[in-house]
């Protein structure tokens, strides 16, 4: 028995407003079936969730995989209940029954989105502020091959990252970091939408949050725009406006009703970290005008019109496909440079591979890794990086190449500034997106301020490459807070995080070699300050 009569839709807003409350209501049912999880979030996002997805997103649900794909990135990890609705709905390998199984063991549906599990998935979020810095390498990955390879007719990489963000993302430091960082680089493929619904876990976000994001956001850079996120209109025309500016990275600040349609606990912290309670479902699904029985319901309408999204994306990928074979044509040289990047070739070993003369003088590791470095950038294209301020100490710049800047963004040199956490996030994103090998240098040390980042990135089984020099009491007379002690013990018990230490300059040449091969997951490489026999 339904409590509601299902309503078939007459017109298209009709059928647009139908699928939107699909979504509210599959992300109440999961929630609620799991006993756990965040209803609040998918509730209030819906709107602005339907009109990216069934309007702008460019990509293929059964080809998750094109390399010239837009990327959705939900760094509000907590609201994976939307990104699993939109996933099933638009027709990802995500079955209804997965959906059922929200939060359960063995499920591809967990609490909080792993990419390399859930079809269609892109990063693994749910730390707050990852998803943002993430997002921000994946469109420096599209910058820099796009300058790489894109011709007059034969735009090869020409797409968008879309991140959704909470409030919380935005309290978190590395977002200050990445959104500095994308300001200054004005990458201007990306667009963040920050759900602004003035709630946090504690209640309001006024008991410790006050800044104005927009001001905040304007300061780095970015383009802003303020919008009401309920509005299909203004985000539409919100969305038009973003991808227009050629010049910034934008930010939709849209105002949101957390929990939106729930009768007793819309605009509350109620609705933001647990179920709302079976009556509470019932009188929810009432007031949005869906059946509150079947549970996870989904009207055929609504799975035909989401389920468009695959006949646009295989057209779309059909397209691109023939450009790209337009492009080997024209381009033979660059597209067998394309190939050997997105496949990650590796080069001949016997002949990439550095040697080192003994010297009696001996040679400081992260010496021996700046030869090594650059004998293995000049036969691996898909091979760049940066440091934290600290190219001159951890030796990480590529000869021969310039920095990677507004319009120069085929340069391999990245100045990533005193952003550590930021950086070693945006890393995970440029792996993620394909195409290049990453690596990023700072103290040992500092390595605690990335800590979770790179465990997050040995979860996602990503090939970023962490160079830390100064590897000990050897590095001399900064003293004790420059002095890593408890480091390598500490990134040891990560799993899934290789941590190499060379002791000499032919085992650096090795362990650089063990990073390049090791594709799914990160490698710690750890290199002296003073010199070694």
């Amino acid at each position: 028995m339904t409590s509601a009569t299902p309503t078939v839709p007459t017109s298209s807003a009709e059928l647009e407003q139908l699928s939107v409350n699909t979504i509210r209501g599959l992300s109440m049912d999961g929630v609620q079936q799991a006993n756990s999880g965040h209803p609040g979030l998918p509730m209030g996002m819906a709107d602005i969730a339907y009109v990216v997805w069934a309007r702008y997103l460019k990509h293929n649900p059964t080809d998750p995989t094109w390399p010239d794909r837009d990327r959705f990135v939900l760094s509000a990890g907590h609201g994976s209940m939307l990104l699993y609705s939109l996933l099933h709905l638009t027709g990802y390998d995500l079955p209804l029954e997965e959906l059922q199984n929200f939060r359960q063991w063995g499920s591809k549906t967990p609490g909080h989105p792993e990419v390399g599990l859930t079809p269609g998935v892109e990063t693994t979020t749910g730390p707050l502020g990852q998803g943002i810095a993430n997002a921000v390498g994946f469109a420096l990955a599209e910058a820099h091959l796009a300058a790489i390879f894109n011709r007059p007719d034969f735009p090869l990489v020409d797409h968008d990252t879309y991140v959704f963000i909470s409030d919380g993302d935005l309290m978190e430091g590395i977002s200050h970091e990445a959104a500095s960082l994308a300001g200054h680089l004005k990458l201007h493929k990306l667009m963040v939408i920050y759900d602004d619904n003035n709630i946090s876990l504690d209640g309001p976000t006024h008991l410790s949050y006050s800044e104005d994001v927009g001001k905040r956001f304007e300061a780095y850079g970015w383009h802003v725009q303020r919008i009401d996120g309920h509005d299909r209109s203004a985000i539409a025309a919100a969305v038009d406006a973003a991808r227009a500016n050629a010049e910034q990275p934008s930010i939709i600040i849209a105002r949101t009703q957390i929990g939106y349609g729930s009768p007793n606990k819309q605009g509350s912290a109620k609705a933001h970290g647990s179920p709302l309670g079976e009556e509470e479902v019932r009188l929810s699904k009432a007031a949005l005008g869906i059946p509150t029985e079947p549970l996870f319901y989904v009207p055929d309408e609504v799975r035909s019109h989401m389920g468009e999204a695959i006949v646009r994306g295989q057209q779309r990928q059909g397209e691109w496909q023939t450009m790209l074979e337009g492009y080997r044509a024209a381009h033979p040289a660059m597209a067998q440079q394309w190939d050997a990047m997105w496949s990650r070739q590796m080069p001949d070993w016997n002949t990439a591979m550095p040697t080192f003369d003994y010297d009696k003088q001996g040679m400081a590791t992260r010496k021996a890794s700046e030869v090594t470095l650059n004998a293995y950038a000049a036969v691996l294209p898909a091979l760049l990086g940066g440091s934290a301020d600290l190219h001159t100490s951890n030796n990480t710049l590529i000869k021969g190449s310039d920095v990677l800047a507004v319009g120069a963004y085929a340069n391999r040199n990245i100045y990533y500034g005193v952003r550590e956490h930021a950086m070693a996030a945006a890393m995970v994103g440029m792996t993620l997106h394909g195409g290049v090998i990453p690596y990023g240098g700072t103290f040992l040390v500092f390595s605690d301020y990335m800590r979770n980042t790179i465990r997050l990135a040995a979860l996602s089984h990503a090939q970023v490459i962490f160079v830390y020099t100064h590897d000990s009491i050897g590095l001399g007379e900064d003293g004790p807070t420059h002095q890593p002690i408890e480091h390598l013990a500490s990134l040891r018990a990560i799993p899934n995080l290789a941590v190499v230490r060379p002791a000499d300059a032919t085992e650096t040449a090795y362990a650089w070699r063990i990073a390049l091969e090791r594709t799914h997951g990160p490698t710690a490489l750890v290199f002296t300050r003073q010199n070694l026999p």
